[in-house]
């Protein structure tokens, strides 16, 4: 009986990993994925503590201004400086959100090398999008703020502000080791936006905070989680791994995870 274990025991090496096993008097084991010795890998887009607490806390801060909360004279003080109150609008805000993204893609079909390969950065592109969308809908939604001049009750947070900065950290990280200076450029392009959207009188600028807050987690948020979805992260390819073993008198079966 013992034997014909033994003997299984190797049919399912054999079977599992392409690899022959003649002796069990010696430990065994192979991998369900063709025992690959494999680089183990960490995700290379940790997300850091301090780089989360900033922007959630300045998205709390910016909703103690909706409507009539504590902050809202201050808010409204700011409002008249910057504001134009809709007189010589400059309409670029609508495009100037899309150039970093728009960068980003540029670079790449100039064949100019990023972090990731063109695909990848599609998928974390659309990832961060449909993060910002999620989460600006909801809080316009659920907040209700009025526009400036009491226009659409749909003002907080800026959706054009968040997909700018959204695309500005998107190239940042792509970039910033083959070119050092492309953050302070795709930064201050979403900065642009963001004060033209308080000068067109379209948002208030705990409005534009917020949503600049928002897109920079959004991005950061996309850039942790596809390794892990998409990638095999720990040991490139495998997540798990099955193997079975004999040793002497004793055979099974291994599952590892890596977590």
């Amino acid at each position: 009986m013992i034997l014909l274990c033994k003997r299984l025991c190797l049919i399912a090496q054999l079977f599992c990993c392409a690899n022959t096993a003649s002796f069990c008097n010696h430990t065994v084991e192979d991998s369900l994925f063709c025992g690959k010795n494999e680089k183990c890998l960490v995700n290379p887009h940790k997300l850091k503590l301090k780089e989360i607490v900033a922007p959630v806390a300045l998205i709390g801060v910016s909703t103690l201004a909706v409507d009539d909360g504590c902050l809202s004279r201050p808010r409204d003080w700011v409002e008249g400086i910057l504001s134009a109150e809709g007189k010589h609008k400059i309409r670029v805000d609508d495009y100037l959100q899309y150039a970093p993204i728009l960068t980003v893609y540029g670079l790449k079909f100039a064949k100019l090398s990023g972090r990731h390969k063109l695909l990848e950065t599609t998928v974390t592109l659309t990832m961060s999008s449909i993060n910002v969308a999620i989460c600006v809908n909801l809080m316009k939604l659920a907040f209700g703020e009025h526009r400036p001049g009491h226009g659409k009750s749909n003002s907080f947070p800026s959706g054009h502000t968040a997909t700018a900065f959204m695309g500005a950290e998107l190239l940042r990280k792509e970039y910033r080791e083959n070119i050092p200076w492309i953050g302070w450029v795709s930064y201050s392009t979403a900065v642009a936006t963001g004060y033209l959207r308080i000068y067109n009188n379209r948002h208030y600028v705990n409005d534009v905070v917020a949503g600049a807050c928002i897109g920079i987690l959004s991005t950061k948020f996309s850039y942790w989680l596809y390794p892990y979805i998409f990638k095999r992260h720990n040991c490139e390819g495998e997540k798990f791994s099955l193997s079975t073993y004999c040793f002497e008198e004793n055979i099974g079966i291994k599952l590892t995870i890596w977590l």
